[in-house]
């Protein structure tokens, strides 16, 4: 069953498709790892309101699956302006996913996706 992979990042948007969810959970590792290299921004000032590096994301890593219309799991991996990056799941409800000690977000959307498959 296909695992579709939305990555949006600098103002455009990648997919890709992949047939195993343990694929499509590297390759959203991998794009959220480079968009995270890139990520360093400062404060924008918006007049009203300073928004800071951490709160400003960078870039949005989708995963949707495994059903091609209505997909059961939607999840993801949002990257911040200062690198850092957390996981979630849902899509217009995000729910944060809890990260244990010593693990990262892209362990814990694998931990997570992996106990519901």
């Amino acid at each position: 069953m296909p695992w579709n992979l939305t990555v949006r990042a600098r103002g455009k948007v990648l997919r890709a498709r992949y047939q195993q969810l343990g694929e499509a959970l590297d390759a959203a590792e991998d794009a959220a790892r480079d968009a995270a290299q890139s990520a360093p921004r400062k404060a924008v000032d918006a007049k009203i309101r300073k928004f800071e590096p951490v709160q400003q994301v960078v870039a949005r890593v989708e995963l949707a699956g495994p059903e091609r219309l209505l997909p059961k799991v939607r999840a993801g991996i949002d990257v911040r302006g200062d690198g850092s990056s957390e996981a979630y799941l849902g899509r217009t409800r995000r729910q944060l996913i809890e990260q244990r000690k010593r693990e990262t977000a892209y362990q814990a959307l694998r931990r997570v996706l992996e106990d519901q498959g």
